[in-house]
């Protein structure tokens, strides 16, 4: 029999409720994710892509969020259908998230140490395991600091977040995702908030931890550069719904999608600076009140009436998942 995969996402739509209405931030998404894959998740800014990671450890307050319909499965679990229990042993040993801003997530009033050994010992906790003391668990802190190659851990266990570099703090979560062991890593624009050597360092860390401990990655980023050089797969995701979803070599050379083709030609060109990066005409749509059929079809150059009364299909178009009436079409 064969095995479910690793985090199987089916018909996932979601809504928030709000003074002006019912925003539909995802709606049908349909997503699978092996062991051991690298998967990127691109798209604009306002599209789902960060409420689709926190979908998958259930992180999303419900309410203002609301589950309109779908799964959410890791490891063939319903993720919306556990208790807290179960959501614990989910938490850091199954699904480990580092955000996009690091001094949010770090209480400036504890120490690294103090927040690292809770977290250690929480994760013993929901894996049903006795809590090692707290000597144990700071001991097991310096050490991945370490492994996140931080100077001086052990000093570093007494400092404050306000005391540590953007760069170090992001390090600091990292090592904190780690702690549980997880088998998926989702990463959240874990380089926004970082200058460009620092972003470097971090996504090179990354990829070695990863590779090290035979992790799966999904990537959230708006940077296509960043995906293009961690994550072998990519998923386009345009105003809650997926758009394209393929190997990255082949989706970034032969785009089947017009958004995706739009992404990749916004994209400034080092290598020929007279060519001028191209903007997608229009704004995304408002949530409140999307377009009927085609999300994109508003702003889309080679629309036609079907695709404002009917909604494509993602369908397999050239070794890849294509939600486009004319996939073919576009070279």
């Amino acid at each position: 029999m064969r095995e479910p995969p690793l985090l199987e996402i089916t018909g996932y739509r979601l809504a928030f409720d709000g003074f002006e209405g019912r925003a539909q931030v995802l709606d049908g998404i349909d997503l699978r994710v092996e062991a051991g894959e690298t998967v990127g998740i691109v798209g604009e800014t306002g599209c789902g892509k960060s409420v689709l990671a926190r979908s998958v450890a259930r992180l999303v307050p419900m309410p203002p969020g609301r589950v309109l319909g779908g799964h959410v499965r890791f490891q063939g679990q319903d993720v919306m259908a556990m208790d807290r229990a179960a959501l614990a042993r989910l938490r850091g040993p199954g699904v480990a998230m580092i955000f996009q801003d690091p001094m949010s997530y770090l209480n400036p009033v504890f120490t690294i140490g103090a927040q690292m050994v809770d977290v250690i010992r929480a994760h013993d906790r929901g894996a049903g395991q006795k809590m090692r003391p707290r000597s144990a668990a700071r001991a097991a802190a310096a050490e991945l600091l370490g492994a996140v190659r931080l100077p001086e851990p052990g000093r570093l266990l007494d400092r404050y977040p306000h005391e540590l570099s953007g760069g170090m703090r992001q390090r600091v979560l990292i090592a904190m995702a780690l702690s549980g062991q997880p088998k998926l890593l989702v990463a959240d624009e874990p380089t926004t908030a970082l200058d460009v050597t620092v972003q470097a360092e971090v996504l090179r860390l990354i990829e070695d931890l990863v590779t090290h401990n035979r992790l799966t990655l999904m990537l959230i980023s708006h940077d296509l550069g960043v995906i293009g050089a961690l994550c072998r797969r990519v998923v386009v995701m345009y105003a809650g719904t997926v758009v394209e979803d393929g190997p990255a070599e082949t989706l970034f050379d032969r785009p089947r999608h017009p958004y995706t083709r739009g992404l990749l030609a916004a994209v400034p060109d080092l290598e020929r600076p007279a060519h001028r990066a191209q903007p997608i005409p229009g704004q995304i749509p408002n949530l409140l009140d999307p377009p009927s059929g085609c999300r994109f079809h508003p702003r889309c150059p080679l629309a036609l009436p079907v695709c404002a009364a009917q909604r494509p299909p993602l369908r397999d178009v050239d070794g890849r998942r294509v939600a486009c009436h004319r996939a073919e079409e576009v070279a």
